[in-house]
């Protein structure tokens, strides 16, 4: 029997007696979640430095929680400083094996994922999906001359080192019933929040929380990206809303909030997309998100469109991210 995403997310994120009878085998997970922690932080399993600093960009939650804008965030601020940073990823959705790939604009999303692409095509920056990801940072800095790793997610990788650690949380759905898989939603307890360098919160933050929102631009075309078209010019109009993100509520909002008439096509997260899926004879407008976008350009049409978001935070995180940094900085070697 396989469960609905619906149905699992009624239990993680509501009061459900299920969660409750699940609980000895959240128990057993933290337990050998916990032993594994302890076994690198003891030195019995050998945690990998490379030759930069590491920041890891992560979460606790199993779904989306914005790590890639984030992570899209970091790279453009850390170039703007002078650096050369490289950004590594397991490549979820991608059929690598354990080699590691480079990733480039125009890489096959069915090897290495959607989100590196994405990544790669926003920052223009070296990226690199590899299973083991400090093979993937140190060719890049042998290969590319970074000085600088943003891991997109790994905050539970704990053999690849690391001088930074953000933690990203959806500032809406929290931490559901709390539990640990899979009687919830966390892949680690929430008390691991407190050994992390910072936590940001997407839409709501709380206290010692440091608060990331969105800002929209204008349509792109996936057919002719230098097309653009502002939201606006759809408003009142019946449009196919494609999606196939971890938790899509708030990109159909944003649409409805500017008069869109919505028909929702739902997919799951890292969805491989077909012709079929996008391509509707209606002559209605096909919107998208962007990460859905790169699995879709071949099947694209002139009425095929993206809507590109961009991560914005406030001036306390970038002073404590400067000097967090700075000490850093201070005992290694940037080349």
């Amino acid at each position: 029997m396989i469960l609905s995403k619906q149905f699992i997310e009624n239990i993680w994120y509501s009061k459900h007696p299920l969660g409750i009878a699940l609980l000895p085998l959240s128990w057993l997970y933290r337990l050998v979640i916990y032993l594994r922690r302890l076994c690198y932080q003891s030195g019995l399993i050998a945690i990998n430095q490379i030759d930069a600093p590491v920041i890891i960009v992560g979460n606790i939650a199993v779904g989306g929680t914005g790590k890639t804008p984030l992570v899209i965030w970091l790279a453009e601020y850390f170039k703007n400083k002078g650096f050369k940073p490289g950004i590594i990823s397991r490549g979820y959705g991608g059929k690598l094996s354990g080699k590691s790939q480079q990733v480039r604009p125009d890489s096959n999303p069915e090897l290495v994922g959607d989100e590196p692409i994405l990544i790669s095509r926003r920052t223009g920056c070296p990226v690199a999906v590899a299973v083991q990801r400090r093979r993937a940072a140190e060719e890049l800095i042998e290969h590319c001359q970074c000085n600088l790793i943003i891991c997109d997610d790994g905050m539970q990788h704990y053999s690849l080192g690391r001088d930074l650690e953000i933690a990203v949380i959806d500032g809406q759905r929290r931490f559901g019933n709390e539990y640990c898989l899979p009687a919830g939603p966390l892949r680690e307890p929430k008390s691991r929040l407190k050994t992390v360098d910072f936590v940001v919160s997407k839409y709501r933050a709380e206290r010692h929380e440091y608060k990331m929102e969105y800002s929209y631009g204008d349509l792109v075309s996936l057919k002719d990206p230098a097309r653009t078209m502002p939201l606006i010019d759809l408003s009142g109009q019946s449009v196919h809303a494609i999606s196939g993100i971890g938790n899509p509520g708030r990109y159909h909002s944003y649409l409805r909030n500017n008069k869109l008439r919505l028909i929702s096509h739902e997919f799951p997260d890292h969805h491989p997309f077909t012709k079929e899926d996008i391509n509707f004879n209606d002559g209605f407008q096909v919107v998208m998100t962007e990460k859905d976008a790169v699995k879709c350009i071949e099947y694209a049409t002139d009425n095929h469109w993206y809507l590109p978001i961009t991560a914005t935070l406030p001036e306390s995180f970038t002073y404590r991210l400067e000097a967090l940094m700075k000490d850093i900085i201070d005992g290694q070697k940037i080349t």
